[in-house]
This record gives C-alpha cells, sequence and structure tokens, in this order.
C-alpha cells in the first residue's frame, strides 16, 4: 500500500472524463486530498454578508482530484473508505440568494462565520441561548467521473456520485461508486463541520478540509449502480448500518430507487427473497433525506441495521 496526496490546487469545475488525472494509484492505496471550502476560497473567517453578494458561482464546489485508480473498469465499484478529515478553524453558513429550499421566502443574501472547537467538538451557534452545534465533518463531494462525454456540474448529485451532501459519511464509513470509466477518476472537496440531513437552506457549516480515503477497486458489486455506504449511526446506538440510495430529479422516483437498490442489494448478497426483501425494507428501513437542494436531483437514501444483514453472503462490507 502506498500513500498519495493531491494538493489544493489540484482542482477542477465539472465532472467530465476527458479531464486528465492528477495523479494515478493502485487499488488499496491510500489518497490525502487538501481541499479549500465550497466557495474555492472567495469566502475567509473574516468575510462579511457582503462577500456573498458577489461571490461568483461559477467558481463554486470545486472538487480536488481526479485520481486515476489503476485496474478501475466500467461496471466496477470503487470502495472509498474515509480514514481521517482534518478540519480548519473556522466554518461559514451562508444563505446565498437564489439558493436553497426556501429561496423565495429568504431572498436576501446572510453569512454566519463559525469557530469550531475541535478541542471540543462543536461550534456556538448561540451562546447566549445555550446552542452548540456537534461537530460531525465529512465531504460533501465525492464521486467519479460519468461515462457520458461532456463537462455536467458539480452542483448536482448524480448516479456516480458528486454533490451528495450526505452527513453519514464521515470518518470511519464506506461508499460505494458505480465506476463508468477506465480508472475511475475520483475526486472529491465541499468540506462540512457539521450539517443536517438534506442541508436546507444550500450550506452547511463549510470549511476548509485535509482528508485521507483508501481507494479500492471491487469486482464483485454488479448491483451498485448508485452510492452505497455503510456507517456508524450515533442515534441509533452506534449501530453500523448500510445504505443505498436514489437519485432522480424526481423525488418520489429517487425514493422508489433507493428501496428497489436497497431490494437487489439484499437479493445479490444474502440470497434474500425479493418480497421478503421489500417487507424487511418496510419494517426497519430509515428513509432520508439526505440532499434536497442542488437541483435538478435529489439524494434518497434507506437505511438498514447491518445486524438485520444475515445468510449467505460472499462479501464482508
Amino acid at each position: 500500500m502506498s500513500i498519495h496526496s493531491v494538493k489544493r490546487s489540484h482542482t477542477h469545475l465539472a465532472w467530465d472524463n476527458s479531464i486528465p488525472p492528477v495523479i494515478t494509484v493502485q487499488s488499496g492505496d491510500e489518497v490525502s486530498f487538501s481541499c479549500l471550502d465550497a466557495s474555492n476560497g472567495q469566502i475567509t473567517k473574516d468575510s462579511t454578508v457582503t462577500t456573498i453578494s458577489s461571490l461568483i458561482f461559477a467558481q463554486l464546489d470545486q472538487v480536488s482530484g481526479p485520481v486515476y485508480v489503476q485496474g478501475a473498469l466500467p461496471g466496477d465499484t470503487l470502495q472509498v473508505d474515509v480514514i481521517s478529515i482534518e478540519t480548519a478553524e473556522w466554518g461559514w453558513t451562508g444563505l446565498i440568494p437564489g439558493f436553497g429550499l426556501l429561496n423565495d421566502e429568504f431572498p436576501d443574501p446572510a453569512l454566519k462565520i463559525w469557530a469550531l472547537d475541535k478541542e471540543g467538538g462543536f461550534a456556538w451557534f448561540d451562546q447566549a441561548r445555550g446552542i452548540k452545534i456537534p461537530l460531525n465533518p465529512f465531504a460533501g463531494e465525492m464521486g467519479v467521473a460519468p461515462g457520458k462525454a461532456g463537462a455536467f456540474s458539480t452542483i448536482p448529485p448524480y448516479h456516480t456520485g458528486g454533490n451528495l451532501d450526505t452527513r453519514q459519511l464521515t470518518v470511519g464509513s464506506t461508499l460505494f461508486l458505480p465506476v463508468e470509466v477506465e480508472g475511475a477518476l475520483f475526486s472529491i472537496g465541499d468540506g462540512h463541520a457539521a450539517q443536517g440531513d438534506g442541508e436546507v437552506c444550500g450550506t452547511a457549516i463549510e470549511t476548509p478540509m485535509d482528508v485521507k480515503v483508501r481507494l479500492t477497486i471491487r469486482k464483485d458489486r454488479p448491483y451498485t449502480k448508485t452510492p452505497h455506504f455503510h456507517t456508524i449511526r450515533p442515534n441509533s446506538n452506534n449501530e453500523e448500518h448500510y445504505c443505498t440510495t436514489g437519485i432522480d430529479s424526481d423525488i418520489r422516483e429517487a425514493t422508489r430507487s433507493a428501496v428497489r437498490n436497497m431490494i437487489n442489494f439484499l437479493e445479490a448478497e444474502f440470497q434474500m427473497d425479493r418480497v421478503a426483501a421489500y417487507m424487511l425494507c418496510s419494517v426497519a428501513g430509515d428513509l432520508r433525506m439526505h440532499e434536497v437542494v442542488d437541483m435538478p436531483n435529489y439524494v434518497i437514501g434507506i437505511m438498514l441495521p447491518k445486524s438485520l444483514l444475515r445468510g449467505p453472503s460472499t462479501n464482508k462490507d
């Protein structure tokens, strides 16, 4: 196993399989990325609300990479193990005009600069009221290049990942992405110190970050057609959960896809009857709205406790 690094200057602003890789790694190698925040450095700890009004929108949500993984071929799955994340000492949350779930009701720009108490593991939202937010850092953007030719914005999520904004993808989690091009061409960015499910105003506690991941090619997961992941859920007694997602411009179709993908996973990995798998999803699966603001696509997930995933299985995910 080798350890590689991607510098802060190695970024791109579109998912495009014609972008040349910045490094090439072997399957199983670890890669460290140094990433600016989602504003691409336009917002700093000294910024004021006037910075929001002057943002160059075309420069937002850059990602670091891409990384070419030797041996990755279309139809494979890229396994991304999140090893470590280090945020800056500060972060920001903003209301960007025209962006967010209620942008029509909140048309004016706003900006909150946070001081991140990394030792204490929290940031004060309102100290006078005693409201503090636990830090739970993760990368909002993780994805691979699409098979289709052309440049695709980094703002929406896709079946190949991208702007997933899924707060469960923190240290110790594993993400599975469908590979559509040779080498996979993995990129990452959009550091978040904390975020609620959905990211309703369009920004989390945005922050620069240094993140290390392990990239492994899997040849045994042909059912991975959208991002899958497994993670620990602290609000569920620290139990491990497995999640499949659905990504679509129609929220109902995204939800249907998430459930269908879980059924396919249970059938393929545990030889579970599809009817039984559908019932298990209903009685034990938790639907989550992971990302609902980066149009045109929604990210919906369904999570099952891994303690329920029993029976014949060839993989140990």
